[in-house]
């Protein structure tokens, strides 16, 4: 970079990386760095770039610059090299300038949040004081520009925020300069000596002066000792010295503060008000350049001398508006701005010095006159570690540094302080809204309930940019207490009640419980128990509430064969015969309607495990959003009247997989080819068609009095003669069913109970159907209609025929005829179908078909269709205890649901006459 490059204001960055060579008449001549920042107001021109104008008698900033530039927010620094006068001018421009402050307005997006807000506002004060943490280590002089005449008080917690930064970073700083060819003492204090610290203020129209530099109120003939503008530079420094020193910025020892005022030297400069008259003002300045002129033409001097000079010169009027101070009387023993200054530089430039320690034993301070060459690498080191770290061997040091700005936070951000100390305050009010009326262990459901509340508390009292992080926070401490011992099991029974046990874990196959682990492992319990009975009803036993489809609808009933049913004949339901050691579940696959919705793990004893957030080894629970109703989501299933029609095709006409097994119970969704492991349901004989009396009915535990009788339905055969045999006996209900025209059923007094005297007995058979119903107590009855219970009082038998129950749907449900104390109402489901099949040519096709919810519920149904009795025998078929589909359990119906969605469809017993054997 050559001298005519050095005419104008370069960035810092620039001046420290370019090769610029100074002539050899200064290359041996220290140098005085002379540091500008302060704060800047909306006024036509910057203040700080005309002080540079005004000291350097050249115009090198322009003054007339907008925010508009397409400049950022962020703080930079300016160099001007004035060779000749040996003084290095560096200018801080950062967001407390007017121009800085709006151009980061218009960086800041409008979409930007409170704390996105303050954030940004807070980088670009951390950047600032990395910028005057720089400036304080590099320069011997510095300028604090003001834009009026009062001190700003918050540069006492900036100066403190500084000092505290600078204390931090300088075992980082010394070992960045370690290298550099300068003195012991710069080395070790990270600086050339203590910068000293002058004031500059901008006095506004407010504080006039009188022509004859008197007070009105005194006596005009009197003058003044000092001007009015002295007089409140000297208050000013009175006010600025004992502020830092009550705050301790400024100590007796000037080594070990950031900065230093001199003792007996003014550090504090006022530049007076512009003159109301533009024209008058234009005219002096233009005065004073051609004086000026003529003074440089005679003699050109530099350094000391040249100041001696113009301190022996007639006094004039500098360019920030201190014109026309030499025209008032007073005001003549007024100096100018650069007549302020360069009595501090002098003592730079002379080698003598700052000695600003006071008290009884001052200590001498370190100081250094360094040359361009020195300074250079000495500011490019600590340029590469505090602002810009653009080389990889230092990029560490670079990294430290920033992260040492936390201790800017105490002193520069008060907002965030005074937020989280009303957020900390906060936070044990809303602990406390959280953990009231809490059980010691609860659900999801109710963890966020109290969350809920706990979070309106804190809302209520927590303020400012904290309030979000304090708030997760508050998040964080409610779910810790929460899974600390207070979790409570969030797996479901199939009957819809909550696992009582705190979290735990399900034992594996072979493992027993243990209670000393944690979690421990446990098997769910929800306390809840029934009665239920058998698969042929003869024995009745209690039994835990059930928490999967094995133990619901095949262990309980397998425990109990052993005792009462085991050697009964019966019709095996095909299931899953494995042909490798470790079949698969199949995968899950969906109707075309299911495949948006939410997918539940079937559960299963070897698969369903405890709840934990993220572990998938732990047990499925119950999310908050899961719907409470008794049925959850499931696929599209076809049900009413068409379902009944279509006769599905059976299972055992496709040869089903032996590799992959079906994870749940034969439904309408399933796919086909699939077996599940067991059968949920279950067909045995209890005896002969004759082992059942019409006049005691069903003798077997748990009934209702008068109500374990079978309805009859008499079905007419044919004549044998007859050439239409083997016709079919629709039990649709509709005008072609049964009886046959002119064959009369009833006897004489109208009973259906016998066979009529008209007919023969070869000619009518009967058959006994029963549908049980039973509920948790155990208590059982036949219903005779959907909303009727057998009773019969005395001997002969129930004279309700089965038409009723076998053409409508009869309800899966029924309010339970003896309901107990509480105020929850008792269900009774129905759980078993009695048919008495007579020994005669008679085919009874049995095709049990479930809806257990409202639709879009599937159609459950067993793992083979349209079953054909054999006859003479009573024939139990037991049907599932809980349904389940792949997307979960269809809960029982709640208080508040409709009872008539969860059915058995019609249609389920078929009766046709056998053809005869050919004679």
């Amino acid at each position: 970079m050559k001298e005519a490059n050095m005419a104008f204001p370069v960035s810092i960055g620039t001046l420290l990386q370019s090769d610029f060579t100074e002539d050899a008449a200064y290359r041996e001549d220290g140098l005085c760095i002379v540091g500008i920042f302060g704060k800047g107001a909306m006024q036509p021109g910057p203040l700080k770039e005309s002080l540079v104008n005004n000291l350097a008698d050249k115009h090198i900033f322009s003054l007339f610059s907008g925010a508009e530039d397409g400049g950022t927010p962020d703080s930079h620094i300016q160099a001007f090299y004035q060779q000749e006068s040996r003084v290095l001018y560096l200018l801080l421009s950062s967001v407390c300038d007017s121009q800085q402050l709006l151009r980061a307005c218009q960086a800041l997006s409008t979409g930007a949040g409170h704390s996105d807000a303050h954030e940004f506002w807070k980088g670009l004060e951390r950047q600032h004081c990395l910028h005057l943490l720089y400036m304080f280590s590099v320069c011997h002089v510095l300028l604090l520009v003001n834009p009026n005449q009062t001190f700003d008080v918050t540069y006492d917690r900036l100066f403190r925020a500084l000092d505290a930064l600078r204390q931090k970073a300088l075992p980082l700083i010394r070992a960045a300069i370690k290298d550099c060819p300068v003195s012991k003492e710069w080395k070790v204090n990270c600086r050339p000596c203590p910068p000293r610290l002058l004031f500059v203020f901008q006095m506004n129209g407010t504080l006039k002066v009188s022509s004859n530099g008197s007070d009105s109120a005194g006596n005009p003939d009197k003058p003044k000792k000092h001007s009015p503008r002295r007089r409140l530079q000297h208050a000013l420094e009175d006010q600025i010295y004992r502020i830092f020193r009550k705050s301790r910025v400024l100590t007796n020892q000037s080594s070990n503060c950031l900065f230093t005022v001199p003792a007996n030297q003014a550090f504090v400069y006022v530049i007076p008000a512009m003159d109301e008259d533009p024209v008058g003002t234009l005219i002096g300045q233009l005065r004073s350049n051609c004086i000026l002129v003529d003074q440089e033409s005679t003699a050109v001097l530099s350094g000391p001398r040249r100041y001696q000079q113009m301190r022996r010169s007639t006094r004039q009027p500098s360019f920030g508006g201190e014109s026309g101070s030499g025209s008032m009387g007073s005001q003549l023993l007024d100096c100018t701005l650069k007549e302020f200054l360069w009595q501090h530089v002098e003592l730079v430039l002379t080698k003598k010095g700052f000695d600003d320690s006071v008290g009884r034993n001052p200590q001498p301070s370190h100081f250094e006159l360094p040359t361009y060459s020195k300074w250079v690498q000495v500011a490019s080191r600590l340029h590469q570690v505090l602002i810009n770290n653009t080389e990889e061997e230092i990029a560490d040091l670079a990294t430290k540094v920033q992260s040492q700005l936390k201790v800017l936070e105490g002193f520069l951000d008060a907002d965030t302080k005074f937020s989280e100390n009303r957020c900390q305050k906060a936070l044990p009010l809303a602990h406390s809204a959280y953990q009231s009326n809490l059980p010691h262990n609860y659900t999801t459901t109710v963890h966020k309930n109290q969350l809920a509340q706990a979070l309106r508390v804190y809302s209520q009292h927590a303020r400012g940019v904290a309030f979000q992080r304090y708030a997760m926070q508050l998040h964080e401490d409610c779910y810790k207490f929460w899974s600390n011992g207070h979790q409570l099991c969030e797996e479901r029974s199939l009957t819809d009640q909550h696992c009582v046990h705190k979290f735990h874990l399900l034992p594996q196959p072979g493992e027993k419980p243990d209670m000393d682990r944690n979690p421990p492992v446990l098997n769910h319990n929800s306390r809840g128990r029934s009665t239920s009975s058998c698969n042929c009803g003869r024995k009745q036993a209690p039994r835990e509430d059930p928490f999967d489809i094995q133990s619901a609808n095949y262990d309980f009933y397998q425990m109990l064969e052993e005792k009462c049913c085991g050697k009964l004949e019966r019709i095996d339901f095909p299931v899953f015969q494995p042909s490798t050691p470790d079949p698969a579940p199949a995968s899950n696959q969906r109707l075309p309607c299911e495949a948006s919705g939410d997918t539940e793990r079937l559960k299963e004893p070897s698969t369903a495990q405890s709840h934990t957030p993220g572990d998938p080894s732990l047990s499925l629970a119950l999310s908050l959003g899961q719907s409470t109703d008794s049925l959850g989501p499931y696929g599209e299933g076809e049900g009413g009247e068409t379902q009944v029609q279509q006769k599905r095709p059976s299972l055992v006409d496709r040869q089903p997989s032996t590799v992959e097994y079906l994870p749940g119970m034969m439904h309408s969704g399933c796919p086909k080819g699939l077996l599940p492991k067991f059968s949920s349901w279950s067909l045995v004989k209890l005896g002969s068609g004759k082992s059942y009396n019409c006049h005691t009915g069903l003798e077997q535990p748990g009934y209702l009095p008068g109500s374990s009788f079978l309805l009859p339905w008499d079905i007419v055969i044919r004549s044998r003669s007859e050439e239409d045999t083997g016709l079919s006996e629709s039990l649709d209900g509709s005008t072609s069913s049964w009886p046959a025209p002119n064959k009369t059923l009833v006897g004489k007094r109208g009973s259906t109970g016998g066979l009529g005297r008209s007919r023969r007995r070869d000619d009518m058979a009967r058959v006994f159907v029963g549908f049980e119903y039973e509920d948790s107590r155990g208590r059982r009855f036949i219903s005779c209609g959907p909303d009727k219970i057998v009773k019969v009082m005395g001997p002969g038998g129930t004279k309700d025929p089965a038409t009723r129950v076998l053409n409508t749907d009869m309800p899966l449900y029924i309010p339970s005829p003896s309901q107990g104390r509480g105020l929850k109402p008792h269900f009774a489901q129905l759980v078993r179908l009695y048919i008495v099949v007579p020994d005669a040519p008679l085919e009874i096709t049995l095709n049990p078909q479930v809806q257990p919810g409202p639709p879009p519920c599937p159609i459950f149904h067993p793992e083979q269709t349209d079953i054909v009795l054999p006859p003479d025998g009573l024939w139990v078929l037991r049907f599932p205890y809980s349904y389940v589909t792949d997307r979960g359990p269809c809960y029982p119906p709640k208080e508040n649901q409709p009872l008539n969605n969860y059915k058995v469809l019609r249609g389920i017993l078929k009766a046709s006459t056998a053809n005869p054997p050919q004679q």
